[in-house]
C-alpha cells in the first residue's frame, strides 16, 4: 500500500496483502513500509527500539486485515466531490473560523514552528542539507557586498515542522499508485501533478486544541516507543474540559523536544511516541481537520505487524487528513498549562510550493 521513494533508509519492510474484491473494483494492495524520518547514519545503528508490549492487547491490536478493511469503512473518497484536493481541511469553514477567532482572549500568541538548523544529528538533514549562505559575494575578496543571502533544506527535515501534501503517501490500485480521493500519483521531476501543497490551499484559521500527555501522565515526556490510544484521548478531553469536534486542529505533544533538550538527539523516527493505529476510526468520527504531532504521528514501532506508519498511510491515502510532523509544541504547553486553557485559535499558512510534497508549516496560536 504505502510506497515512499527511499533515501538511504534503514528500514524498508514490504508485505503484500491478497486481494480483496468490492462491488466495483479489486484491489491489490502492497504495503511498502518505509521509516521515511528515520534518520540513517552510523550512530543510530546501535539504537533499538521495541514495539511496546501493549499494541499486542486484542482489545486494541490492528493488523493488515483491520486496515484493509478500515480503507474502505473510513474513506473521504468523493465526500468533497471528484475534483477535490484538500480533503478534510473543508472541514474549516467560515463558522469554524469565526468560533476559533473568540478563543482569543488574552491576546497571547506563541509560535508552533521549529525550523531547520545547521546540525548535523541523527534527526536532523537525513534527506538533504541544510544551508544558507550570502549570495552577493566580492569575486577577488570573497567579502559580501550585499545583505542578500539563500537557503537550502529539505522539506521532510526531522528538525523542520512541515505539514505533508497528500500526495505524500501511496496506494496501489490494479498495478496503478493512487492517491487520496482516487487521483493517480502522478509523480515527475517537478513534483505531484495532483494533491501537492500547492493545490491544498494557503491560509487557515481554526480551533486548535492540544492533547499534552506527558502533562496527563505527571513526566516531562513520553518515553520513546509509547503508544496514544483512544482511551488517552478521551482521558485528556474530560482532564482539559474540551471535546475535539470536526474541523479542529488537534495537536499532539509527547514531548520529543523537551527529551531532546534534555538528553540530546535519538532516532526518533524509530523509537518515538506518539498515536497507535487503532486511533483511525476516532479521528475520522471527529472530523478532525488538520493532525499535528511533536513527532511523527505514528508511535514508533507501530506494533502492526507488516507496515511501520499507519497513521501516515490512512490519514493521508483514505481520510485526506493532513498531518504535521515535527510541530513544536513546547511553547503552547507551557503557555496552555498557566492558563489552564488547552483549545486556542490557530492560525495557519501553507507555502504553495509548486508540485511540492510537503511545505513548512507555518503557525501560531493565540490565547
Amino acid at each position: 500500500m504505502l510506497a515512499v521513494p527511499s533515501i538511504s533508509l534503514e528500514a524498508l519492510a514490504v508485505a503484500k496483502i491478497s486481494k480483496i474484491v468490492n462491488s466495483q473494483f479489486l484491489f491489490v494492495f502492497k504495503l511498502v513500509c518505509v521509516a521515511c524520518v528515520a534518520l540513517v547514519i552510523s550512530i543510530s545503528a546501535a539504537q533499538q527500539f521495541q514495539v511496546h508490549p501493549s499494541t499486542q492487547d486484542p482489545s486494541v491490536m490492528v493488523t493488515l486485515e483491520t486496515l484493509s478493511k478500515w480503507e474502505k469503512e473510513l474513506s473521504n473518497w468523493g465526500r468533497w466531490g471528484p475534483d477535490d484536493q484538500r480533503g478534510t481541511l473543508n472541514l474549516i469553514t467560515a463558522e469554524k473560523t469565526r468560533q476559533a477567532a473568540a478563543l482569543v482572549q488574552v491576546g497571547e500568541t506563541v509560535t508552533l514552528q521549529h525550523f531547520v538548523t545547521d546540525e548535523k544529528t541523527m534527526d536532523s538533514q537525513a534527506f538533504g542539507p541544510s544551508k544558507h549562505w550570502m549570495s552577493r559575494l566580492d569575486p577577488v575578496t570573497g567579502e559580501p557586498t550585499f545583505a542578500l543571502d539563500e537557503i537550502q533544506f529539505s522539506l521532510h527535515d526531522g528538525m523542520l515542522s512541515h505539514v505533508d501534501a497528500l500526495c505524500h503517501y501511496r496506494t496501489e490500485i490494479d498495478g496503478e499508485y493512487i492517491i487520496f480521493n482516487g487521483y493517480p500519483q502522478n509523480l515527475t521531476v517537478n513534483g505531484c501533478e495532483d494533491l501537492a501543497i500547492d493545490k491544498m490551499g494557503t491560509s487557515y484559521v481554526t480551533r486548535g486544541v492540544l492533547v499534552d500527555m506527558p502533562l496527563l501522565r505527571g513526566v516531562e515526556w513520553l518515553d520513546p516507543s509509547t503508544p496514544i490510544y483512544v482511551s488517552d484521548l478521551e482521558a485528556w478531553e474530560e482532564f482539559a474540559g474540551v471535546k475535539i469536534s470536526s474541523g479542529d486542529a488537534l495537536f499532539i505533544r509527547t514531548g520529543r523536544w523537551a527529551m531532546r533538550d534534555a538528553e540530546g538527539p535519538w532516532a526518533y523516527g524509530q523509537g518515538g511516541a506518539g498515536l497507535h493505529a487503532s486511533v483511525l476510526p476516532w479521528l475520522h468520527e471527529r472530523d478532525v481537520a488538520m493532525l499535528i504531532s511533536d513527532a511523527v504521528n505514528d508511535v514508533q514501532p507501530s506494533g502492526v505487524a507488516g507496515i511501520n506508519r499507519p497513521i501516515h498511510q490512512l490519514t493521508q491515502v483514505n481520510l485526506g487528513l493532513p498531518i504535521v510532523d515535527n510541530g513544536y509544541l513546547k511553547d503552547v504547553a507551557a503557555t496552555a498549562a498557566r492558563l489552564q486553557r488547552w483549545e486556542f485559535m490557530t492560525a495557519i499558512q501553507i507555502n504553495p510550493v509548486k508540485g511540492g510534497t510537503a511545505s513548512p508549516f507555518n503557525a501560531l496560536a493565540s490565547f
